[in-house]
């Protein structure tokens, strides 16, 4: 039995057919050029009475241009799910690219293997630009996406960024010094840290507020160092608080995932928040009103924060001259009950 043949892809013949003008006059709509409005209303009926459907792929070819953005997000897989940091970036990132009629292209990076394949797909031409999230000091990330000059804009600042490539962040170092400084006045004399990330800006920065926020009082061993900013790196890292000093009556977490986690544990051994011990997380995601008590904590932009980096994009591709290389955006503390 003959297979049936796919419908015709309706063209501009068809649309100045149906509309009674010329090719040329179909054009100058489909490019945003100047009709009279008569032809334009002729046109636009035309349009949707044959069906017409632009091809993309096409003006990409003739444009050079591919008309999408990588979201390259250097994290584990578990953590990019779990972390609702990241996914409130990319929405932030895909509802500014979207505006601007533009696809997002997700590409999670975990291992060696991973970060060879998504540089092979960024020099392939496939996308205009990318958004880069998580990038550690020394990151091949940041050597491929300079060696291959594409558009790019980190959420965050590896130390060895090159000046030539913006980035959107926040001042997580005085960010994490004020929600310490908030905890200590508290009248909390033996306050500990559970630190994540210490591979890239955002971990170390918030180590260094913490630091300056306890000042003299700081202890080595009241910093627990745990690698990501999940839930169970804050189980783990509060019981090793509580072996360490059993008399612990405070504690900065560097996330609320991982705040949410040292809570259950407090929970677990009997201690009770925040009369026992005052707790602080950082980012305001859902962890944080999702916890008994809620958490005090930094509220961080992350939808923003996805939006700007999309809006750096952009602005490359439109030949922009950007005014700096780095953006700041605000986080204010939210003092909530748990501490």
């Amino acid at each position: 039995m003959p297979q049936p043949r796919p419908p015709k892809r309706a063209t501009v013949h068809d649309i100045a057919a149906a509309a009674g003008v010329s090719r040329g006059t179909v054009s100058r709509v489909l490019n945003g050029g100047y009709v009279s409005a008569e032809a334009r209303a002729a046109i636009e009926a035309a349009i949707t009475e044959v069906g017409y459907v632009p091809n993309t792929a096409a003006r990409a070819l003739k444009m050079r241009r591919s008309e999408a953005v990588a979201f390259v997000a250097l994290e584990p897989h578990s953590l990019f799910l779990d972390d609702p940091n990241i996914g409130a970036i990319m929405l932030g990132a895909n509802a500014a690219l979207s505006l601007a009629d533009h696809q997002m292209v997700s590409l999670v990076v975990e291992s060696t293997r991973d970060m060879e394949r998504v540089a092979r797909y960024l020099s392939g031409g496939f996308v205009d630009g990318a958004i880069v999230v998580s990038a550690r000091a020394h990151d091949p990330i940041i050597r491929v996406i300079s060696d291959l000059r594409l558009p790019a804009a980190f959420v965050g600042h590896p130390p060895d960024l090159s000046r030539t490539i913006p980035y959107v962040g926040i001042d997580n170092a005085g960010s994490a010094r004020e929600i310490t400084s908030r905890l200590v006045a508290t009248g909390r004399r033996r306050i500990g840290m559970i630190a994540a990330a210490l591979d890239r800006d955002s971990g170390l920065d918030r180590l260094n507020g913490f630091r300056s926020a306890v000042g003299d009082a700081f202890d080595e061993d009241l910093v627990a160092e745990v690698p990501h900013y999940d839930y169970g790196s804050g189980v783990k890292g509060m019981r090793l608080l509580l072996e360490r000093e059993p008399a612990i009556d405070g504690v900065f977490a560097a996330s609320d995932a991982i705040a949410a986690g040292a809570l259950e544990t407090l929970r677990e051994a009997g201690r009770s928040v925040p009369t026992d011990v005052g707790i602080v997380g950082f980012d305001d995601s859902t962890w944080a009103v999702r916890t008994q008590p809620q958490l005090s904590t930094v509220r961080q932009p992350a939808k923003e924060l996805g939006a700007v980096a999309a809006q750096l994009i952009l602005r490359q591709l439109r030949g922009e001259q950007l005014e700096t290389a780095g953006q700041l955006l605000p986080t204010p503390v939210v003092w909530r009950d748990s501490a």
